[in-house]
């Protein structure tokens, strides 16, 4: 199937844990660092983004993700399509940004 904007996905991770004791801090940054390693990049504090060429890879990295949950703590995952998220106005301050985040380059091998 070709790829078009409904069928590439993206997969944004939204996360509110505690970091009250050293070991909340420890589940923090090892979580926060599988994210990281699983090539989701920081949108903005506690929630993370990646691209995804098909709803498959999709369902992948979300499988990932909830291997490495930590015990405590809000974590929500949401899978949006390329089209969806090309809708989305990002602002500075009260300044819209002009130029649009960079599709990432996927280059993929049959």
């Amino acid at each position: 199937m070709r790829l078009n904007e409904y069928r590439i996905m993206w997969v944004m991770v939204l996360f509110d844990l505690p970091t009250d004791t050293k070991k909340d801090i420890k589940n923090y940054t090892k979580f926060r660092r599988s994210l990281m390693k699983d090539g989701f990049n920081m949108f903005q504090f506690s929630m993370y983004l990646r691209h995804c060429p098909s709803r498959e890879n999709c369902e992948v990295h979300i499988k990932r993700v909830k291997s490495v949950l930590p015990p405590k703590g809000h974590i929500g995952i949401l899978r949006i399509t390329d089209k969806q998220f090309g809708e989305m106005e990002i602002y500075y301050g009260k300044t819209k940004e002009e130029k649009p985040i960079p599709q990432p380059q996927q280059l993929e091998l049959f």
